[in-house]
């Protein structure tokens, strides 16, 4: 049975160029997961010492678990669409576990692109970073040994 959760959102941004259609790839979603749990184990041995970058790697964490979803899915990601297009995505598709992602974009943006009012990110942001990170990590890993998703139809 196709996922019809977040239907309107996806049919939106794939009329609008900012998702697009791939072949459904179970083996990309997991090198895209293991990818993001490496991350998420290296932002836990930096985030003291950088936690700056232990955000940015917990951040690329959530992205690719994300981008991992809509693999399996046929979904992708234009240009155009970019991080937006998959956080509105999951978001939309499967619910409030993903919408710090939001949030920890915003954060990351400020992070890598500041000006002199951007508060530097310390070591108290990092592992409250990883520990959202965490938090979708497993949610989605949850979602994709459920055998429930299906390519977008």
């Amino acid at each position: 049975m196709p996922w019809t959760r977040g239907r309107e959102v996806v049919d939106r941004l794939l009329d609008n160029a900012e998702l697009e259609r791939v072949v459904p790839s179970e083996d990309l979603a997991a090198r895209l997961m293991g990818d993001a749990r490496t991350h998420l184990e290296s932002a836990k041995m930096i985030r003291d010492l950088d936690p700056a970058g232990a955000y940015q790697l917990a951040y690329d964490a959530v992205r690719k678990t994300c981008s991992a979803l809509l693999a399996v899915q046929g979904l992708r990601a234009t240009t155009r669409g970019g991080h937006v297009a998959v956080q509105e995505t999951v978001r939309e598709q499967f619910g409030e576990v993903f919408a710090p992602f939001a949030r920890m974009r915003r954060q990351r943006r400020d992070s890598e692109y500041p000006n002199l009012e951007t508060p530097a990110l310390g070591p108290d942001d990092a592992a409250h970073g990883v520990t959202l990170a965490e938090a979708i990590v497993d949610a989605a890993a949850r979602l994709l040994e459920s055998g429930e998703l299906t390519p977008f139809r």
